[in-house]
């Protein structure tokens, strides 16, 4: 959406500001950086959805240039990633950037440690348009090499304001759903490094250097899996599981548009009494082993080809371990 590639351009601005003063490249870290957006379909299922591809840099000159890649945008629903990409944003703009020249000038005082709030402009170009942007933001130093930018409140983003409303109701009608919501409440996260390029060829090379053979990262990851729900975090993992609320249940044995999963570990798969599965669940002749767990939670189709499960999976190992040992804590 345009209104999210705003916000996160004034994001990018905010965390140059403090960082400005330096001789070196701040780059944006991929991995740890996020922007989300939530989103109520039907009155009553809200979803949460994210980029996961943001890169760019602010140089020592206090020039910006940040791209989104629009394409990577996730909904956890693999045909409405298709969807938003052609329908909402257009498959002829995959990327929104965004350019900004800064003048840092108190903020270049901010020690590590300390935090500020500060309010800024910037400019994004998406396609042929270019659109001015303002907000306030949360600007926190965390080293002397490394800042976080985040939303000083939730923003909530109007989809006539962004201009995508026709769209939106065609993909309404597309989906067949009775209602989404044209105002999506958006969050964000931006981390930043020094040098962040080369910090990142350094550590690749070193990682490649040290690389064990195959048979003892066969080992290493068949350890990890097996030790996955005691070692989880239960409380991070309650915090995952909110992402499978609107189709699952745990704690008790009510099924949604999923199965419930109470005691789903160690369970045979397609064996809840009363739940319509689809063949390729029904017959699958496995058993909900931590390690089985694991693998669908990471790839469900890859794992599963013909299953009806629309989420397309989890694509860090941590939120694996943490949501198995969520739903094992909380099983009767």
């Amino acid at each position: 959406m345009k209104s999210l590639i705003r916000t996160l351009a004034m994001t990018t601005v905010l965390t140059a500001l403090p960082l400005a003063a330096n001789a070196d490249t701040w780059t944006i870290s991929g991995d740890e950086s996020k922007i989300a957006f939530g989103s109520i379909k039907k009155d009553t299922v809200g979803e949460v959805h994210h980029f996961s591809g943001i890169s760019g840099q602010v140089g020592d000159d206090g020039a910006v240039m940040v791209e989104i890649d629009l394409t990577t945008v996730e909904t956890y629903i693999d045909i409405r990633n298709e969807r938003m990409v052609k329908m909402v944003f257009g498959k002829d703009t995959p990327k929104a950037t965004i350019k900004a020249s800064l003048d840092a000038g108190e903020l270049e005082k901010l020690e590590i440690g300390q935090t500020t709030t500060v309010d800024v402009e910037g400019t994004l170009t998406l396609g042929k348009t270019n659109v001015p942007v303002e907000t306030s933001m949360f600007v926190a130093r965390l080293g002397e090499d490394r800042a976080v930018v985040t939303t000083d409140e939730m923003i909530m983003l109007s989809t006539a304001d962004a201009g995508i409303d026709d769209a939106v109701s065609k993909l309404m009608e597309v989906a067949k759903l009775p209602g989404i919501t044209r105002v999506s409440p958006v969050t964000m996260r931006l981390v930043f490094d020094r040098g962040g390029d080369a910090v990142m060829a350094k550590a690749d090379t070193e990682a490649k250097a040290e690389e064990p053979k195959e048979e003892a990262k066969a080992a290493t990851a068949a350890a990890t899996t097996a030790v996955a729900a005691i070692t989880g975090d239960v409380k991070k993992g309650a915090k995952v599981f909110k992402r499978c609320k609107a189709c699952h249940v745990v704690g008790s044995e009510k099924n949604r548009v999923g199965p419930h999963l109470n005691g789903v570990i160690g369970r045979t798969a397609g064996s809840v009494d009363g739940f319509k599965y689809s063949k390729a669940m029904k017959g699958a002749g496995i058993d909900w082993t931590v390690e089985n767990l694991t693998a669908y939670l990471a790839n469900p189709k890859k794992f599963m080809p013909g299953n009806k499960m629309a989420f397309a999976g989890l694509r860090k190992e941590s939120q694996i371990s943490d949501v198995i040992a969520y739903i094992d804590a909380e099983s009767k």
